[in-house]
């Protein structure tokens, strides 16, 4: 009889031992997934992930937006702006804002660019000449004169870029497209807050979102030449 008990008592051990380690199995990957909510020593929130980027492909933006694949980021109301202290003054530094894009793009495909740079300047003109009709319109109601030309900043870069070419042109264009439309969606931002026009509200929530992709476009141009 004492013979026949031995094999159960043997059986019921390994079982025993079987659950015990899926139990661990259990806890570990329980503590896995939570430790994301885990307090870090120190008060802060430590947040673990297993993938080191939230878009591989995207970037941050200066104003914490992301700018994944060419998508959309975001400018900021409290940085750098171009003078926009009266309505009249956001008019007339937007429409230069245009023609520095249009203008410097215009250039960039006459030199020839390829790639990235070449589908920034197509996408400049298009774009830019679309919010200058619709600038205009504004600006005729409200008996303003839109200026023509690119501002006296950019025109005293225009020969300096001329004197580029391939490669070198396609940086220096990739990073003015960069520099320039964030701080036009830096004063887009900044001036949406201080305006009470409705028309001028109107027309920077229209293309606010445009500028932010051309920024984001910027960037990752820039990124993909590091």
């Amino acid at each position: 009889m004492k013979r026949s008990l031995f094999p159960l008592l043997a059986s019921g051990l390994l079982a025993l031992t079987a659950c015990g380690d899926a139990n661990k199995t259990a806890d570990s990957a329980a503590t896995d997934t939570n430790m994301a909510n885990t307090p870090a020593a120190n008060g802060d929130t430590a947040v673990v992930t297993n993938n080191d980027s939230a878009a591989a492909d995207g970037t941050m933006a200066a104003g914490g937006g992301m700018a994944a694949g060419g998508g959309m980021a975001m400018g900021d109301a409290n940085g750098p702006t171009a003078p926009h202290a009266t309505d009249k003054e956001f008019m007339q530094s937007a429409a230069h804002s245009d023609q520095n894009e249009i203008q410097q793009s215009k250039m960039a495909l006459a030199k020839g660019v390829t790639g990235m740079a070449k589908e920034m300047a197509d996408k400049m003109i298009a774009d830019h000449s679309k919010s200058t009709a619709d600038l205009k319109k504004i600006a005729a109601k409200k008996g303003v004169t839109l200026p023509t030309d690119m501002d006296a900043e950019h025109k005293a870069l225009a020969p300096a870029m001329e004197k580029l070419a391939g490669k070198d042109f396609e940086a220096k264009y990739l990073a003015q497209m960069q520099a320039d439309h964030q701080k036009t969606a830096n004063t887009m931002m900044a001036h949406e807050k201080m305006t009470q026009d409705a028309d001028l509200k109107a027309f920077i929530g229209k293309t606010l979102p445009v500028v932010q992709q051309h920024l984001g476009m910027a960037q990752k141009g820039n990124n993909m030449k590091m």
